[in-house]
Parts: structure tokens; C-alpha cells; sequence
């Protein structure tokens, strides 16, 4: 079972987030990564490769969580450990955003 973030771009699917061991990967889907029209999620994620792999959840996905009080209250709330960055991402990063990037959690089986 592979747990991963479908990430979206004002409402277009632009790549995916999973960890894969130790390591997080983001990769551009093929469609969205070989139009020159779209433009990359992040300055930190830029076009110029597909794929992404990090130790730490990247920085990007990383910024889109909630800090201090509002942190410890959705952890507690979904019963999630404080220093699970990846899950809390797949948990909020639907609906508990701001700006044009979205991440929608998706299993494959």
C-alpha cells in the first residue's frame, strides 16, 4: 500500500509526494512537466528536472503546515504525531492551505 499526496496547482494535478523508505520524492507528472506553459509549484522545485528526492519533507510542502498552537491542535485532534510532517501534510493539505497549491492524499493498493 503506497500512501501518496496527489499536489495540485489551482485545481490542476501537477505532480505527487510520497516517502519511499527514509526518502520523500516528488516527481511533475509527465503531462504537466513536458508543458512549457506550466509553470513549476516552487522556486525550490523548479522544472528543469521531474523528480525530486529529500531526506526531510522539502521545504515547500513543509511551509504549508500549520505552526505553534494551531500545529499542536490539529496533531492532537487527528491523532497524529507532532513530528510526522508527511502525514499532517496528507491530512490538511486539501483543505487547510493557502495559495494555489494543494495536496490531496490518495492510496494505491
Amino acid at each position: 500500500m503506497l500512501v501518496k499526496g496527489i499536489v495540485y496547482i489551482n485545481n490542476e494535478a501537477a505532480g505527487t509526494i510520497f516517502r519511499d523508505g527514509q526518502e520523500f520524492i516528488f516527481r511533475y507528472n509527465d503531462e504537466y512537466y513536458n508543458n512549457p506553459q506550466k509553470k513549476a509549484i516552487s522556486v525550490s522545485l523548479p522544472k528543469t528536472q521531474q523528480e525530486f528526492c529529500s531526506r526531510e519533507l522539502f521545504p515547500f510542502f513543509f511551509n504549508m503546515l500549520s505552526e505553534g498552537v494551531n500545529h499542536k491542535l490539529q496533531c492532537r485532534h487527528l491523532h497524529i504525531d507532532e513530528n510526522d510532517y508527511f502525514s499532517l501534510l496528507l491530512a490538511t493539505g486539501a483543505n487547510e492551505t493557502i495559495g494555489a497549491v494543494s495536496v490531496k492524499q490518495e492510496i494505491e493498493k
